[in-house]
């Protein structure tokens, strides 16, 4: 066996002393790892950042995925395509630490763990899980091949590996106190821990969990008979306690056994812990869901001299460090299609996951409007859209294509591809505006935002996630108005399209052109208020208060 050990570079700050495993499918840590696929990595890299930086007894469980979650690139026509290549990191060791899990018919899978160091990118450690292994078959070898499998049977074995094999890998550091599921992905590791504590009274005192949507179909479920035939839990599924969980059930909520389960859970903002307290209000047996807000690591996001310029309170350096991030950007939006961006002109951007209620191609909606925005000479807009779909999305696919035609012709709009953390640092830094403006209250909390604020970006938004924490219309962002109850799809979107364009002919464009000492205002007080409500140290340290050391 290993000589591995559970180990931090510090002595343990005493706030945060208790031995806390946190499972996550993907870590947005570095562009270099690309192991991720959009938000909740991201959410979940800040997080380890913020707890080496608080001395936290706390340690990442993740999966080294051999191809990430896929490469967004072109076709010939410009639309989207797909694929996946081989990623490699001479930087992650080998722990020697090797564990088993049996997935279907009691099918041995060997599971090694490798460890992101502490140094390596001033995070916790993290240790990333590989059935790539020869002693493995090919078919256990796959299971950690690519992030969000389209084949609902590897996805199983991905949790299995995840919850399970974590688990496993934790045991052999030491054990921990705190298990933390961050979204149901890892719901397994109740598996482990029936097998070792029994009862659900035991179990409860060991386990918290993070819910990250109030989509149905984000809260994944499987067929009861696949997950037992699966092996998804490991042997105790005739505990009567778990028998509970699954019992006359045709299909297992990962979410909701986990609620079931779980001590104390939170919800990312004030806004989705109320939604998810509603939403699974009808089961009995759940656990209370708090607000955690998520929240982003500024060491990491931020850009130190425009910083400094907003520390200095020197308006002039702080223009020219937006004009000089703006043209990086821009040098960025030509190298990929050809259209060459002006720095002085006010710049939009709408940028995360292509999902249907994100609404990527709202502000399209009334397409003669929306190009009469745009061919508006006095007072010029350029628009960038990126964000990658799930590449089996066909919806949200369309929908990035969709919008390479509509705006292919026009020379002040692009759509980028390869959304990660550089494109993300790139288009939060150079853009003036940032545009988010999911249907309410579909967005659990939507974080792109707050980093977009530290590098004064406006946000303007639905009041949707943590925008209803931060935001004062006109003060600090820009507001769409909701709409009243009870309309449909199709009339929200006309109404919120409607909404948005009002604002931003009417308030947006002539307070950038007319009002560029107000326009500062706005943006600098933006860079106050995201400071440090929405900072990851405070989240990180909620954890521990809120969720970790409680009884």
């Amino acid at each position: 066996m290993t000589k591995a050990k559970w180990e931090h570079p510090y002595t343990y700050n005493q706030e945060y002393s208790k031995r806390t495993a946190y499972f996550c499918m993907e870590y947005g840590i570095d562009q270099t790892l690309k192991i991720y696929s959009g938000g909740l990595g991201f959410l979940a890299g800040s997080h380890m950042r913020s707890a080496f930086d608080q001395r936290q007894n706390l340690i990442g469980i993740g999966m080294l995925w051999k191809y990430g979650y896929y490469d967004q690139q072109r076709n010939p026509d410009f639309t989207m395509s797909s694929t996946w290549i081989e990623k490699r990191y001479n930087f992650l060791e080998d722990t020697g630490i090797v564990v088993s899990v049996r997935i279907k018919n009691n099918h041995e899978v060997k599971v090694k763990a490798y460890l992101l160091k502490p140094e390596v990118f001033n995070t916790v450690p993290i240790y990333f899980l590989s059935t790539d292994l020869p002693e493995n078959d090919h078919m256990s070898q796959t299971i950690t091949h690519k992030l969000y499998d389209g084949n609902h049977v590897t996805r199983i074995a991905q949790s299995i590996v995840l919850g399970l094999g974590g688990a496993k890998v934790v045991e052999a550091l030491g054990g921990a106190d705190i298990y933390h599921i961050n979204e149901g992905h890892a719901l397994p590791v109740i598996s482990h821990l029936f097998k070792k504590h029994e009862t659900l009274e035991e179990v409860r005192k060991r386990f918290v969990f993070t819910t990250h949507t109030p989509e149905l179909a984000g809260n994944e479920e499987r067929e009861t008979g696949l997950l037992l035939n699966m092996g998804f839990f490991d042997g105790v599924e005739n505990n009567p306690d778990v028998k509970a969980l699954y019992e006359n059930r045709h299909m297992v909520n990962y979410t909701l056994t986990a609620l079931k389960t779980a001590r104390i859970a939170n919800g990312v903002s004030k806004i989705h812990a109320k939604v998810s307290q509603d939403m699974w209000s009808g089961n009995e047996g759940i656990c209370s869901i708090i607000p955690i807000t998520n929240a982003q690591n500024a060491a990491y996001w931020q850009d130190r001299k425009t910083l400094k310029a907003f520390d200095e309170k020197n308006m002039q350096a702080y223009n020219r460090r937006k004009f000089y991030m703006k043209k990086r950007l821009f040098k960025y939006v030509s190298d990929e299609t050809g259209k060459i961006f002006d720095p002085d002109i006010l710049t939009m951007v709408w940028a995360r996951r292509f999902a249907g209620y994100k609404r990527a191609n709202l502000i399209t909606r009334d397409y003669d409007r929306f190009r009469r925005l745009l061919e508006d000479t006095e007072r010029p807009i350029q628009i960038i859209w990126a964000g990658k779909p799930y590449p089996l999305d066909q919806s949200g696919v369309d929908e990035f294509n969709e919008l390479v035609w509509k705006i292919r012709d026009i020379p002040n709009c692009a759509t980028l591809t390869g959304y990660e953390l550089h494109l993300s640092k790139l288009l939060k830094t150079g853009s003036d505006i940032w545009l988010n403006n999911p249907r309410i209250p579909r967005e659990a909390s939507g974080t792109s935002g707050m980093t977009a604020a530290m590098n004064g970006s406006v946000n303007f938004s639905t009041w949707d996630g943590w925008i209803a924490e931060f935001a004062r219309d006109g003060e600090n962002s820009f507001i769409i108005p909701p709409v009243e109850d009870g309309l449909s799809v199709d009339e929200v979107d006309h109404r919120d399209q409607v909404h948005l364009m009002e604002v931003l002919e009417k308030d947006i464009i002539p307070t950038y052109y007319d009002q560029p000492e107000r326009w500062h205002e706005i943006r600098t007080q933006a860079m106050i208020d995201v400071r440090p409500a929405f900072e990851s140290d405070r989240m990180a340290d909620e954890y521990y208060r809120l969720l970790y050391n409680g009884e």
